[in-house]
């Protein structure tokens, strides 16, 4: 249990002592830190419960509390605000404990077994920076659940089965029409051919494709067929399909590889396939299934509706499967296969009625238990300074390794430090990037859309990614050249810039859980901040390593270890690597 946790269940036993009884109690930071560092406001509510004085049920409580010599600067304001704040001793203890076991501030929750849907790549084409919002923030609430106890599975959940892949392979037959694939003769083994296209090529034909499909009505059509093939598993294309998806699966991991993004499954829409027709099955059982204009429907529409609610496309009129059935179907595959409690979907927020729509197909139909939650964790859009998603200066869509090139580029200008060797600056480079991408990223509340300002979030100073690593780096260093010292307990923390530290460490409970709840980061990132841009005031004002008072010097230290630890676990749960220095 965490300690703040503890506090309130010993301060509820305080004002049971004093003759009342509080369900949720609520200790809230002080905005007054003259008056107290926390303040409890329960007096107005047993106030209306016990039909008392609430400033006379304050000041028995408060005659409670004075009891624990825990408390100190123990005062009511107003009507009945009861003002607390924490002794010296007690947050001396408090730095220790944490130093002890970093865990035992983190209340665990009850297991959960948990899919995170956080990839959504499309095979043979570029990861765009619309991709790099979901890679973000999906793993870094997959690491922040495993951090509460939960079961978690990140689902790549690769988009490898419509349309587009059939344009591909239309694109390549009027390439490459003497491949084997296309050759109806050919009885070799299609899994030793070797295709002469590389990733690069691949990720050019489908923009290539769509444009001729937007002009020319008999090349769509051709499309069409081709995709039909390909779902019907035909000989030749179905394997050029899979040998395509081989090579573009291939430079999709090392995109999300360099984002510190890892994924349990490697799954896409051609995975669930197989369960189609279960699907299907239970669906008519329910007599969900309508056919309208040669297409199959779902109707998923209600009385209370505010606006129209556009039917499910289940089967399109020609024949081919739409990409709802296949999340429907991928959502029956999870149920059979891994039986979860919740699954996340973390996808545009322009998505949103398309998982309205799949989430009351899968009500209607009972697909799963009804105590399984799906939810769609939306995002808004990266934009760039004129308010705008994110574009390369030609105005076209930027892709992923372009984004992160150019950053990388950035920050290499900012690496000073003359003991870094210049073969190390790429990689130490590299990780800023990533890290002043990812923090960028996480900065605002996942909903809201945010401009990308690439000087300001590679600088070293202020809200940014680089001065989060920079501040760590330094606080390592220091411990590092602490080593001989002996400081495995704290007595001395006496100055109210440390104070602060400590009690800025113990919102960190409350920090992880409100980022779980809300399924954002932001709280994490703004967190970090707080805490990093205290420890750095205080270490600018203090001279640690050659403090001549060596209770001070040790407490410091053991302040400066536990800073450090939170920042590498809160860091690693943003998906941000910490390089050995920069």
């Amino acid at each position: 249990m965490s300690i703040i946790s503890n506090l309130k269940k010993d301060i509820k036993e305080y004002i049971k002592n004093a003759g009342y009884e509080v369900e949720n109690l609520a200790i809230e930071t002080s905005n007054r830190k003259d008056l107290g560092e926390y303040q409890l406001n329960d007096a107005m509510q047993l106030a209306k419960k016990y039909k008392e004085n609430p400033r006379q049920i304050a000041e028995k409580i408060a005659s409670e509390l004075k009891k624990d010599e825990r408390f100190t600067n123990i005062n009511i304001a107003g009507p009945g605000f009861i003002n607390i704040s924490l002794s010296n001793e007690y947050i001396n203890e408090i730095l220790n404990d944490m130093n002890k076991d970093l865990f035992s501030n983190i209340d665990k929750r009850e297991k959960r077994k948990v899919i995170i849907d956080y990839g959504g790549a499309n095979v043979a084409k570029a990861l765009h920076v619309g991709h790099l919002r979901s890679a973000n923030i999906g793993e870094a609430l997959k690491r922040l659940a495993r951090l509460f106890g939960y079961e978690v599975l990140g689902d790549a959940h690769l988009g490898d089965y419509g349309r587009p892949l059939g344009f591909v392979v239309l694109e390549i037959s009027k390439e490459y029409p003497d491949l084997p694939y296309f050759d109806p003769n050919y009885k070799g083994d299609y899994h030793e051919l070797s295709l002469p296209i590389t990733n690069e090529e691949l990720e050019k034909l489908y923009p290539l494709a769509s444009s001729k499909a937007k002009e020319d009505e008999s090349y769509l059509e051709e499309g069409r067929i081709i995709t039909a093939k390909i779902q019907n598993h035909e000989r030749g294309y179905y394997d050029l399909w899979k040998k395509i998806v081989e090579i573009s699966k291939a430079d999709i991991k090392n995109v999300y590889d360099i984002l510190n993004t890892e994924f349990d499954l490697w799954l896409g829409e051609s995975d669930a396939v197989e369960y189609f027709d279960e699907l299907q099955e239970i669906f008519e059982k329910k007599n969900l299934l309508q056919k309208s204009e040669g297409a199959v429907i779902i109707d998923v529409s209600r009385n209370d509706d505010n606006s129209p609610m556009p039917p499910l496309l289940f089967v399109k009129s020609n024949k081919t499967i739409s990409y709802e059935t296949t999340d429907l179907a991928t959502i029956l595959q999870r149920k059979k296969e891994y039986n979860p409690d919740e699954i996340w979907y973390v996808v545009d927020g322009r998505q949103s009625l398309r998982f309205e729509q799949i989430f009351r197909a899968v009500r209607l139909s009972n697909l799963v238990r009804e105590d399984v939650i799906l939810e769609h964790v939306n995002f808004g859009t990266m934009n760039g300074k004129d308010g705008k998603p994110f574009k390369t200066r030609d105005g076209g869509v930027m892709t992923l390794k372009k984004l992160i090139d150019i950053v990388k580029e950035e920050t290499l200008k900012r690496i000073s430090n003359e003991s870094i060797k210049e073969e190390e600056k790429e990689d130490i480079s590299l990780s800023v990037a990533i890290a002043a991408l990812k923090y960028a990223d996480l900065l605002p509340y996942r909903a809201t859309d945010y401009v990308f300002e690439l000087e300001k979030f590679a600088d070293l100073d202020g809200k940014t990614g680089s001065y989060l690593l920079y501040s760590t780096i330094r606080m390592k260093s220091l411990l590092n050249k602490a080593k001989d010292i002996n400081y495995e307990k704290a007595n001395n923390i006496m100055g109210q810039s440390e104070k602060n530290i400590v009690l800025t460490l113990l919102e960190l409970n409350n920090i992880l859980n409100n980022s779980l709840d809300s399924k954002s980061l932001n709280e994490i990132a703004e967190y970090l901040y707080v805490l990093t841009s205290q420890y750095n005031k205080f270490y600018s004002e203090n001279r640690i390593l050659t403090e001549e008072n060596k209770e001070k010097q040790e407490s410091w230290l053991v302040l400066t270890k536990v800073v450090y630890r939170v920042n590498m676990l809160l860091l690693d749960i943003l998906g941000i690597k910490v390089p050995e220095k920069m």
